[in-house]
């Protein structure tokens, strides 16, 4: 999926919404634990009860990586289930990937050639030759790890070099010789408020993947505010909030909406740009 066929399908939904399905074994309701592939249950209902009301999914590959071959499986039949039933739907591979270059070259295979997701996000900590394999397949996305939405991204992230410059403006700077706001872009946590203004001096046109919303107290209103722009440039996250606003055998009909909530919000800010 291109940038104009996001964008396209954000006016049309009159949302910006990405539904985290970081699926917990522990956490969904007690009776899918007789299916016979209990997370696939559990994400299918939530896919068929949230996919009007949002553009894109984001797995969260640990919570099936946790579980082995089983988990492995069941985050591929569910790709797998969005690509069948729901092709406007933007899937991203929240895996948090980088290494040495022959390293990263597998990990894209994996994600691109196998499984076919649209988009992986990519840790920049190692550099460019870490994130280049990546950026080789056509139509495919990086979402690059700027500024993030734990208490823990002040240990590094905005850490000054002798110029004043914040690493996470470092990123951002020297990443856009590695691809241009038609295949790269960035993680920007919710909880990071007027700090958007910063992001946006320097990725001015670039989609963010926004986390943080939700469970972990971000406001979208401040995210719309400031960090929104022309083409929305926003993919904003909500995983527990949806996905656990029920554990009753009502999981679905509340995940529904809660969903629609945070739509109907997205919609007012969608209007008040101008973007709808």
């Amino acid at each position: 999926m291109n940038k104009q066929q996001l964008f396209e399908n954000i006016q049309k939904k009159q949302s910006f919404l990405c539904v985290g399905l970081d699926t917990d074994i522990k956490k969904i309701p007690q009776h899918l634990l007789q299916e016979e592939e209990p997370i696939f249950a559990f994400n299918k209902a939530i896919i068929d009860a949230t996919a009007d009301y949002c553009v894109a999914y984001k797995p969260n590959m640990a919570f099936y990586e946790s579980l082995g071959v089983e988990g492995i499986k069941a985050f591929e039949k569910t790709v797998d289930y969005l690509r069948e039933n729901y092709p406007d739907q933007f899937i991203i591979a929240d895996a948090k990937r980088g290494d040495i270059g022959n390293t990263s070259e597998m990990y894209a295979r994996s994600f691109f050639d196998h499984i076919k997701v649209d988009a992986v996000t990519v840790a920049p900590y190692m550099g460019e030759d870490s994130v280049k394999p990546f950026l080789i397949y056509p139509g495919a996305w990086v979402i690059l790890l700027a500024l993030t939405s734990n208490k823990g991204s002040h240990d590094f992230q905005l850490t000054e070099d002798a110029n004043g410059e914040r690493l996470f403006e470092k990123v951002l700077k020297r990443s856009q010789d590695w691809a241009s706001d038609e295949q790269m872009m960035y993680v920007v946590g919710a909880t990071q408020g007027k700090m958007f203004l910063d992001v946006r001096k320097y990725v001015p046109n670039h989609f963010l993947l926004v986390p943080g919303v939700g469970a972990q107290g971000g406001s979208l209103k401040e995210v719309a505010e400031y960090g929104m722009n022309k083409q929305c440039g926003l993919l904003v996250n909500s995983s527990r909030a949806i996905i656990y606003a029920d554990k009753t055998a009502n999981f679905a009909a509340a995940a529904h909406e809660a969903a629609k909530t945070v739509q109907q919000e997205m919609a007012g800010y969608l209007k008040d740009k101008g973007i709808i």
